[in-house]
């Protein structure tokens, strides 16, 4: 039976079982992914695990640190599977795409990497787009700014999507819609002075962000083989 409390409220019993850091890491991103930033709080989470804030502290420091370690556990995912039976090209396409997938399931991500982009889990990944470039043979000096020019197309597209889709959910649109209007409007524009946007309307309409996104990831590995 739930305890009163000294006001006579109901209090939820506490949990009886340990708590481990895992846990209350998983338990972050379930609140992150289902409410944003904004709903994970430290009591949030006392409500969720059944327990009080000490069991909390005793692995989190506070909310900054809960959420800086939540977002090195998802990307931690992304670098877990990318390189089995995996040549450079192939591994680096796993990686990009891991990594865009991984923000758009879990659009605070983005957010939190572009805060702190030395987060250990971040430099894991630079390092290991750094360590493929090499086995591509892209020359030394060209290495820091075809890494940057990967990670920085993937965070800002990921991004851009999760902007989008918050956008729309704000609106009440869905992205069907939503492009159909773009297209719309984008046929209505004189040709004239907007040969191509006027051409690429139909492709505005039909087109898929994670196929669009792979045909950028293509076109910079095309680019790389003329840095060798």
């Amino acid at each position: 039976m739930a305890k009163k409390t000294a006001k006579g409220s109901a209090r939820a019993p506490r949990r009886t079982d340990s708590l481990s850091r895992e846990l209350i890491i998983q338990t972050a991103i379930e609140i992150l992914d289902s409410g944003g930033e904004k709903a994970l709080t430290l009591r949030a989470l006392t409500v969720r695990l059944s327990t009080g804030y000490g069991a909390i502290y005793h692995h989190v420091a506070d909310k900054s640190d809960l959420l800086a370690t939540a977002t090195d556990d998802v990307i931690t995912g992304v670098l877990s599977g990318a390189f089995a039976d995996a040549d450079p090209r192939t591994a680096l396409r796993r990686l990009a795409l891991g990594l865009f997938d991984a923000i758009d399931a879990h659009p605070w991500v983005g957010a939190e990497l572009s805060r702190q982009p030395w987060r250990p889990a971040l430099l894991d990944f630079y390092e290991s787009i750094g360590r493929l470039l090499d086995d591509l043979d892209v020359p030394g000096k060209a290495r820091f700014d075809a890494a940057g020019t990967l990670v920085n197309y993937v965070l800002g597209v990921a991004a851009q999507n999760a902007a989008n889709a918050r956008l729309r959910a704000g609106s009440g649109t869905d992205r069907e819609t939503f492009l159909e209007k773009a297209a719309t409007q984008w046929t209505q524009i004189d040709p004239g002075r907007y040969p191509f946007v006027h051409a690429a309307a139909t492709q505005l309409g039909e087109h898929e962000d994670r196929e669009q996104f792979l045909a950028g990831v293509e076109i910079f590995l095309a680019g790389i083989s003329a840095l060798r």
